[in-house]
């Protein structure tokens, strides 16, 4: 069918205009609310109280959405939203990495509110359309496109036929084509949607598009984390459409451009200079960290057991280099100098639905690498180039998807499942084929696949329930915290990262705090006092992106030369300064790097009371399992044998000479586990919340967050 033909064969459900203003200083100061169980269609000014403490961003996304839910609101009832917003900063093109939207619900993982970062151009459109967020609430009753027409100012829903594809891959080049005016007008959308395996399993991700222009395709970046793509296929959107007349100037209206574009150019000059010699991301993205993380045994294999393998040369960085195409400006977002968007060009899938096309795979990024790869016990590139390919237009998180195989591999290869089990398919680690069937199979809504897209947390209650294996022996290797599953970084040594992990406000996510680096390599934070005031910091540092429309990547992923000679170089003092700069001038407020980590507090602390009011947020919800602490098998042990032996005679105090492996466990775990929770202890107390993890009301009232829909929540928990 013709795309004009396919276009008309949408049936319009509801039209609503509005009144466009222009932006004033990074703001629009309305949302754009919508409600799918009646096509309710409404503007919401954004009150000043809102504006004053929650920013924008992810901010926004988990004000809107405390405001619109109940404490019991389930992830599939139509009161739960999905809440998309950039940020003040988001949009503007003189700086790099200020594309990213933030994406916020109730997650059908962890019932609690999860929030996922994203690139390409939904985020800033939508602000350049008239609103700073889109709050979506309700369900349809078939599946529906939104349209926010941001040329001629009116939101469209129209049902979608039931034929038209659901893969993103294939359903973000036939709307771009369906609502572009022409060839050029393919730069003014941008389209989010999910895929097919997202109807099936609870780890659904999200798409957003971004058009690029020299290979003239539509191109994907990724909602990932927490099953946000589940709960937008389960309100029966198939996408959402935003087109604008184009990107030009100074749309945010900024106060002070000058001072933007001066520091833009300095970033500029040190993504020229200094990229090639220090993470080239130019060239590789983020998958340059792959063959360091194997060098420091903290590249995860085989579920985590192990940090390192010597079949990791065959994903060395230098691997993925030759198969990115180069010399591409491969920016998620216009006037992106990070150009970290690798992409494998004209890729001949070899199986599955779409097997002897060619396609471009966006990535692999590190995460991928490791998840569809290392994790499972497979150094394949193609593998891992055809699973990331299929993760993405089927709509599944590739870090979950990962992590979750290697759970169910372990399992194999202990016997808590085998062949019967899983429906014939052999998952024992290194087994390709069987791994790259299950993806299939949870698209196609069928076998052992359904069971797998439930996740770790809900595959350990089901093999429990079965009597297939012992509860403890999965809890402490299922790597989930909070229903989320882990990133892919081995923290065993790193106290510090395990805190970066499990103290997490949505799940284990290394966008908070990665501080493995500074932990275990350049022991940079060797006291609990340090580490908690590290995991104080970073955290709230990090925040700050997601209320602004920030990458996180342009901030430590070049440094300026004499970053090493400052006195904090973690922070990388220049860039913290940029930002605020750039904070000032898009905004015209005074400001500075304190106000910025209380900014970020506020909000930080508003999330763990909001997982709090839905009864989690306390000190239990904070416990890791303990593979990401400490060996959980004798395999595990005696593989790092000399390593652990003498940190047991010099750290614990305990003679290993003529001990069992077991009784060197024994003793090992007790230690791991005291040091945790003398983690938990000091961080709790820097953070300003009680020993069970409660934010004080005295330390919210000092931070300006004793709202008393707040303070309610958490006065009986003192």
């Amino acid at each position: 069918m013709e795309v004009a033909e396919l276009k008309k064969s949408h049936k319009l459900l509801r039209e609503w205009n509005y009144e466009w203003t222009p932006l004033d200083r990074g703001y629009t100061d309305k949302t754009l609310y919508i409600n799918l169980s009646d096509n309710e269609i409404k503007e919401k000014p954004v009150p000043a109280l809102m504006k004053e403490k929650f920013i924008g961003g992810k901010g926004y996304g988990l004000r809107l959405l405390w405001d619109a839910t109940k404490p019991d609101t389930k992830w599939d009832d139509p009161e739960n939203e999905i809440n998309i917003s950039s940020g003040p900063i988001g949009g503007i093109t003189q700086y790099s990495g200020t594309g990213k939207s933030i994406c916020v619900s109730i997650s059908p993982q962890t019932d609690i509110p999860v929030d996922s970062n994203v690139g390409g151009f939904f985020g800033p459109f939508l602000k350049f359309s008239g609103f700073d967020a889109i709050e979506i609430q309700g369900k349809a009753e078939k599946d529906v496109v939104i349209f926010i027409d941001g040329v001629n100012h009116r939101i469209e829903i129209n049902e979608a036929p039931y034929f038209e594809a659901h893969d993103s891959h294939v359903l973000g080049e036939l709307l771009t084509e369906m609502y572009a005016d022409d060839e050029k007008d393919k730069k003014n959308i941008g389209i989010i949607s999910s895929g097919i395996a997202a109807d099936y399993s609870l780890i659904g991700m999200l798409n957003f598009t971004f058009y690029d222009n020299k290979r003239k395709l539509v191109r994907l970046k990724q909602a990932g984390r927490g099953g946000i793509g589940t709960v937008f296929r389960n309100k029966k959107i198939k996408a959402i459409v935003c087109k604008i007349p184009g990107v030009k100037g100074n749309l945010n209206n900024v106060v002070d451009m000058e001072a933007i574009m001066e520091r833009g150019r300095r970033f500029n000059k040190e993504m020229r200079e200094l990229d090639d010699s220090q993470c080239q991301m130019r060239a590789i993205g983020t998958a340059h960290l792959t063959h360091i993380m194997n060098d420091y045994d903290l590249l995860p294999v085989h579920n985590f057991k192990f940090g390192s393998h010597e079949d990791a040369i065959k994903i060395h960085a230098n691997e993925w280099k030759a198969r990115f195409t180069q010399g591409i400006p491969d920016g998620c977002w216009i006037g992106c100098n990070m150009a970290c968007a690798k992409g494998v060009d004209n890729y001949l899938l070899r199986t599955g639905p779409y097997a002897g096309s060619k396609v471009i795979v966006d990535g692999p990024e590190y995460e991928s690498t490791s998840s569809l790869g290392s994790i499972m016990g497979i150094f394949n590139p193609d593998f891992t180039i055809e699973t990331n390919f299929y993760c993405d237009t089927y709509g599944i998180c590739t870090i979950s998807w990962g992590t979750l195989v290697g759970f169910i591999m372990e399992c194999y290869e202990n016997g808590i499942l085998n062949e019967e089990r899983t429906g014939g398919l052999k998952l024992n680690f290194g087994n390709a084929d069987a791994a790259m069937e299950l993806l299939h199979q949870l698209a196609r809504g069928e076998g052992f696949g359904l069971i797998a897209g439930q996740g770790v947390r809900k595959m350990k209650q089901i093999f429990a329930e079965k009597g297939w294996g012992e509860a403890g022996f999965m809890q402490d290797i299922g790597m989930e915290n909070k229903g989320l599953e882990y990133s892919q970084y081995v923290s065993k040594e790193s106290l510090a990262q395990q805190g970066g992990y499990a103290m997490t406000n949505k799940g284990p996510q290394h966008d908070e705090a990665w501080l493995i680096f500074m932990d275990m390599v350049n022991n940079q934070i060797p006291t609990f006092e340090k580490k908690a005031e590290a995991l104080h910091y970073f955290p709230m540092f990090r925040t700050w992106f997601g209320l602004m429309g920030l990458c996180k990547l342009p901030w430590n992923d070049v440094e300026p030369e004499n970053n090493a000679q400052t006195s904090e170089p973690a922070k990388v003092p220049e860039h913290v300064d940029n930002y605020v700069t750039i904070y000032k001038a898009v905004t015209g407020k005074e400001f500075d790097k304190k106000e910025l980590i209380r900014m970020s507090e506020r909000v930080y602390n508003f999330q763990r009371i909001f997982n709090i009011r839905r009864g989690y947020g306390l000190r239990k919800h904070d416990a890791q399992p303990y593979r990401a602490a400490g060996p959980v098998t004798a395999e595990e042990y005696e593989s790092r044998a000399e390593r652990y032996d003498k940190q047991l005679k010099e750290l614990v105090g305990y003679d290993p000479e003529g001990k069992t492996t077991q009784e060197k466990m024994v003793a090992m775990r007790a230690y791991r586990e005291d040091r945790y929770e003398q983690l938990l202890d000091a961080v709790y107390e820097r953070r300003g919340w009680t020993k069970n993890g409660v934010p004080k009301i005295e330390h919210l009232k000092n931070l300006g967050m004793d709202l008393p829909e707040v303070i309610d929540v958490v006065k009986n928990l003192q």
